[in-house]
């Protein structure tokens, strides 16, 4: 098997899947910027290490790498360079990213990848391949949709790198895509009441990667993202919009993260095996048509940690075609039903002018 790096191995998420990786027999080189953090997790799990910055000589520690899975976030200021560098080296790049900056760039690249004949996969975890293949499966579903709603409620923990991305992105208000453009809006304007699978609730639309992904998955133009939220959460997310410049300070945000590297651990093994997530989406094309789209799966962590390796596994043993893309575009929503922890896609329709 063609010999893979895993890049940010001493990150909550990093870990788990180099763990999970021995666990499977598989070999991958870890790496990142940090021996004295690198080294006792490779000599633990038996593993090969390579220590180095991300820089504009990243590219020649990848030698003989065929493969990359990126972990070190915040991916908005790490994928870059990592990205680059396995465009000069002609290594397969894919990272567990949910931030739509890291998705667009990597879509911009896609003929670079095409010209190297390489794969860039930006999401290859809980961010985005549930709700990636849940865009697919109602696509196909309803080819006709324009407007494309999706989601996911689960009870998981979360870990320093996601809180300290969510830290990241305070003060920038919520993005939709409308009419194909993505398009910043306030953030609380968009509520409704959803039933992500077990039972009906208040939900507030967010960022998630999906406005970026979902449109080059599945074309449709209008694409928003939800959570569950209750209302009081809600109405204080809405006057958070007053207070955003204060928010995008450094000055908020460093205490902020020095507090998340201190205090913040990540769910154990008993927490993630308790909190199942439940998948969303719904389509809706001009004739009022609506397809309703659930599925459960793993928690976040765990279900990130099979999902990117899949992928690996998937890359390094398959021939697929150079370029950028989706998880599900690469693989079909079929890709998410085939992960530990995952039902089956059940599909509800709605037409006008019948009973529900």
């Amino acid at each position: 098997m063609t010999t893979w790096l895993l890049y940010g191995a001493t990150g909550y998420t990093g870990k788990l899947i180099a763990q999970q990786a021995v666990e499977r027999g598989l070999r991958p080189i870890l790496a990142g910027r940090s021996k004295e953090k690198v080294q006792p997790i490779a000599e633990e799990l038996g593993l090969e290490f390579r220590i180095f910055e991300l820089d504009n000589q990243a590219a020649r520690h990848l030698e003989g790498i065929g493969l990359v899975l990126h972990c070190a976030g915040p991916f908005e200021k790490t994928s870059k360079p990592m990205i680059h560098a396995c465009l000069e080296a002609g290594a397969h790049y894919l990272d567990i990213t949910g931030e739509i900056s890291v998705f667009e760039h990597t879509h911009s690249l896609h003929e670079a990848a095409q010209k190297r004949e390489i794969i860039l996969c930006s999401g290859v975890g809980f961010d985005v391949i549930p709700t990636d293949c849940t865009a697919l499966k109602l696509k196909q579903a309803l080819p006709d949709a324009v407007e494309l709603a999706l989601g996911f409620d689960s009870d998981s923990g979360i870990s320093p790198g996601t809180m300290k991305t969510m830290v990241e992105g305070l003060g920038g208000g919520n993005i939709i895509r409308k009419d194909g453009q993505l398009t910043a809006v306030a953030i609380g304007k968009h509520q409704r009441m959803i039933d992500f699978g077990r039972g009906r609730k208040s939900a507030m639309a967010i960022p998630w990667g999906d406005v970026a992904t979902a449109y080059y998955t599945t074309g449709i133009p209008n694409i928003t993202a939800w959570i569950p939220t209750p209302k009081p959460a809600a109405k204080a997310a809405r006057l958070m919009n007053v207070a955003s410049p204060l928010l995008s300070s450094e000055k908020v945000k460093k205490p902020l993260l020095d507090w998340i590297d201190r205090r913040v651990k990540g769910p154990n093994e008993e927490e993630r095996a308790g909190s199942s997530a439940y998948i969303w989406g719904q389509a809706k094309n001009a004739d009022g048509v609506i397809k309703t789209c659930r599925i459960g799966t793993a928690n976040v962590y765990d279900l990130t940690v099979y999902g990117a390796l899949e992928v690996t596994q998937r890359l390094l043993s398959g021939d697929y075609p150079g370029g950028s893309w989706t998880p599900a575009a690469l693989f079909g929503p079929e890709l998410l039903e085939s992960l530990p922890g995952s039902g089956r896609f059940e599909i509800d329709s709605f037409y006008p002018g019948t009973a529900n």
